[in-house]
């Protein structure tokens, strides 16, 4: 059969509701269009791991994408191609493939050449990645050097500068409500607080958000440093005001305590992106405020829950909006390629769709503007100058 060309796609960095119906997107449209089409598998780990022998087995690292696999696929989470932190320009020496040893010999290794190579041995005309601004980093790298790339906005925290949405965002907000308000009756049994820490390295949409739809009384976020007394203060202001005798804050994963040199992590071990694996805030927001809250409760200690929601707001299915917002990212993709336009990443502004050069991603991360929705001395959003904002209220402005 005769193809009017091969569109490749991957998905990189971390599982998020809405891959698999993005990539279900991008394929029943291509084909359709005559195109033919390649699932780079476990990300840019895909173009680095591929032999150019037709004798060897390459189907972990490339397979070709066909109507019902992806059928199939977009009615589940996750990413049925598989994904990687793989980083092809900063490849370290005990990470190489066996076949590149003898050409890469640094302790920290560029291997885009073989990716250059391995894309051409492949006859790929465009390359469609899905992921966060590590992920995408490297697909404008490749734009750089020539490789047409249009880029699909995913992450959790919602922050790839650019756009207003990024796949994955909706699910876990519609999670992270749920869970919050699931686990309220424990909280509420026992007259405690409720300490919930949720992604956000950078930024704090998706502890602002669920706080603005109720789901808490406060929230820290990773754009300023938050004072520990001030937050105890105020927690226990909120339970003392509630029948049930409980109050909640959500604690983004990147927020810092007034102090601290640097965010909480798991341990020292990095990522190829140079990120160590964060986590652990919560867990010191909720021993800070037991200890504390005798200081502001007539001298009586007020106990925690304590919940790191992580994995549960990335994995099962996509919600609506997740299932709905890839579709269409998969389309525009496609449109940009008929056009045969390239170094584009689709996006959304201000609720609606377009495109935006791939050259934002190396700009300054997307972060919430405090001045305008968060307040600084209540620890909770702002609620008012909402007409006309955008479905998610803040924009990528």
């Amino acid at each position: 059969m005769a193809y009017k060309g091969t569109i490749g796609i991957l998905t990189g960095g971390g599982d998020v509701p809405g891959l698999n119906p993005a990539i279900r997107a991008v394929t029943v449209r291509a084909l359709r269009e005559g195109y033919r089409v390649l699932g780079i598998k476990r990300g840019w780990a895909g173009l680095v791991d591929l032999v150019q022998d037709p004798e060897v087995d390459n189907s972990g690292s490339v397979q070709e994408l066909k109507e019902p696999i992806v059928n199939a696929a977009a009615r589940t989470g996750g990413t049925f191609l598989h994904s990687s932190r793989t980083r092809p320009s900063h490849l370290p020496k005990s990470t190489l493939p066996a076949h590149l040893r003898d050409q890469f010999k640094d302790e920290i290794n560029d291997v885009t050449s073989a990716v250059l190579s391995n894309i051409e041995y492949l006859g790929i005309d465009y390359l469609i990645p899905i992921g966060g601004d590590d992920t995408l980093s490297y697909g404008y790298r490749l734009h750089k050097e020539g490789v047409k790339v249009v880029a699909i906005p995913k992450t959790m925290d919602n922050d790839v500068p650019g756009t207003d949405y990024c796949i994955g965002f909706g699910t876990c907000l519609t999670r992270t409500i749920e869970l919050a308000n699931t686990l309220r009756t424990s909280a509420g049994s026992h007259e405690r607080f409720l300490v919930i820490e949720v992604f956000g390295r950078y930024a704090g949409y998706s502890a602002l958000l669920p706080a603005m739809a109720g789901a808490a009384d406060r929230c820290v976020i990773p754009e300023i440093d938050f004072n520990m007394d001030q937050l105890t203060d105020l927690m226990v202001y909120d339970r003392n005001r509630h029948p049930s005798r409980y109050s909640v804050v959500l604690v983004s994963e990147g927020a810092k305590i007034r102090g601290d040199d640097e965010m909480s992590f798991l341990g020292s071990e990095k990522d190829q992106y140079g990120h160590a694996k964060l986590g652990g805030i919560g867990d010191r927001v909720g021993k800070e405020l037991k200890e504390r809250s005798p200081t502001y409760n007539q001298g009586k200690r007020i106990n925690v829950v304590n919940q790191r929601l992580g994995y549960l707001v990335r994995c099962g299915v996509p919600d609506a909006l997740d299932s709905v917002v890839p579709m269409a990212y998969g389309n525009l993709a496609l449109d940009l390629i008929l056009e045969g336009t390239s170094g584009r990443l689709v996006n959304i502004r201000n609720g609606v769709y377009g495109n935006i050069s791939m050259e934002v991603i190396n700009g300054p991360h997307k972060v919430v503007d405090i001045e305008k929705f968060y307040n600084v001395e209540r620890l909770r959003p702002n609620f008012k100058d909402l007409q006309d904002a955008p479905l998610f209220i803040m924009n990528s402005d």
